[in-house]
């Protein structure tokens, strides 16, 4: 069996090495960060049946998955600006979609892996071809490793994806501010009461406000704003109260239990600039190299992105398996499904995002998409 590489520690390369593990195969992850904990992991996951699921019962832990699921969390919510409710949808409990934190779903991930298969603190600079089909790999540590199959796991700006394709992310339009409000029940009672006990959608024609309520009285906000780069280039992001002003005052005259999620902030606020790969994405077969997830098809955020990712790293590990020592037909078979699942998906995620931020008449489509009517 030749050496597995699998560069990103994320949630679609963990589960790429413990689906292989399930089948007897054993593989090395090289993560950037330092530890599990270096740095927050996002918030909460909607885990779909059709993907994400999959993927988590095709790597043995859909038990683990069912135990860390917030109960209420499938609730949506979409109101004005001025709180009124639009629509208000309970979480009926039937486990289509639920909502599991991110953070606690990567530590069912790694704790199901053998001592020493992530590999922390291994930043990969370079990979150099090798005349016997290997690739050596070099990190920013200095230390280097080969390997005969490497695959990029490593999100948005891999490293990996270069050896395939010339293609790199492009801006959005829409950027993303992240805040948190803590013990919001009795700290932010109004607040709270407005987000309910999901996710709330408060969207107008360029802006808009996304809220998950989190376990143990969290509120995770996500202000969405449609404009240039240079927009948020002017935002002083070293000072975390002027950056919440000047947030905060693009959406001048929303309601105060709104505007709350933002001024009431209790971290400092992140900017999350969004970025995506030209629809269709895809390359020329390339002999011990593949990629999987936001390095092989990033998109604009739907909710798809961590499902996607998993699926395709359960697909990836049970391909290898079922081809034992012929790695090129495992990647092709691989790589031909990926191809149409993910074009068809960032087609769709792309009309998702417009319906909900760049769209004349929000948050009509976004009403219309929950409800199952069609797009006005």
């Amino acid at each position: 069996m030749y050496d597995i590489t699998i560069i990103g520690a994320g949630l679609g390369g963990l589960i790429l090495a413990r689906v292989l593990q399930v089948h007897g195969i054993q593989a090395t992850v090289y993560e950037a960060d330092p530890s599990p904990s270096a740095r927050t992991q996002g918030g909460m996951l909607d885990i779909h049946e059709y993907n994400g699921q999959l993927a988590l019962k095709a790597a043995g832990l859909y038990e683990e998955f069912r135990s860390i699921i917030h109960a209420g969390g499938e609730a949506s919510r979409v109101v004005d600006p001025q709180g009124k409710i639009l629509l208000d949808q309970p979480d009926d409990g039937g486990a289509g979609r639920p909502e599991v934190p991110r953070g606690e779903l990567r530590r069912i991930l790694l704790e199901s892996l053998p001592e020493g298969t992530v590999q922390w603190g291994r930043k990969l600079m370079t990979i150099q071809w090798l005349s016997d089909g290997q690739h050596k790999l070099t990190f920013a540590d200095g230390s280097s490793t080969t390997a005969s199959l490497v695959v990029g796991a490593d999100g948005a700006w891999s490293k990996v994806r270069p050896l395939l394709s010339d293609a790199k992310p492009e801006y959005a339009g829409t950027s993303i501010v992240e805040t948190y409000l803590t013990d919001a029940d009795a700290r932010h009672p109004a607040t709270a009461k407005a987000v309910g006990s999901g996710a709330l959608y408060a969207l107008t024609p360029g802006k808009g406000i996304v809220a998950h309520r989190e376990p143990n009285g969290v509120l995770h906000t996500y202000v969405a704003l449609t404009r240039p780069q240079a927009f948020f280039d002017n935002i002083d992001f070293a000072s975390s109260e002027a950056a919440k002003s000047s947030v905060a005052a693009e959406l001048d005259g929303w309601a105060p239990e709104l505007t709350a999620l933002i001024t009431g902030g209790e971290t400092a606020p992140v900017l999350r600039q969004i970025h995506a790969l030209p629809l269709g994405h895809r390359w020329q077969r390339v002999p011990g190299v593949t990629l999987l997830g936001d390095a092989a098809h990033l998109a604009p955020p739907d909710g798809e992105g961590a499902n996607l990712a998993m699926f395709d790293g359960a697909e990836l590990g049970k391909a290898i398996a079922a081809h034992g020592d012929d790695v090129e037909a495992a990647l092709n078979e691989f790589e031909e499904a990926m191809f149409t699942r993910s074009a068809s998906a960032g087609v769709e995620a792309l009309r998702t995002f417009k319906l909900c931020f760049d769209d004349a008449n929000a948050p009509h489509g976004l009403l219309d998409l929950l409800s199952g009517g069609a797009p006005h």
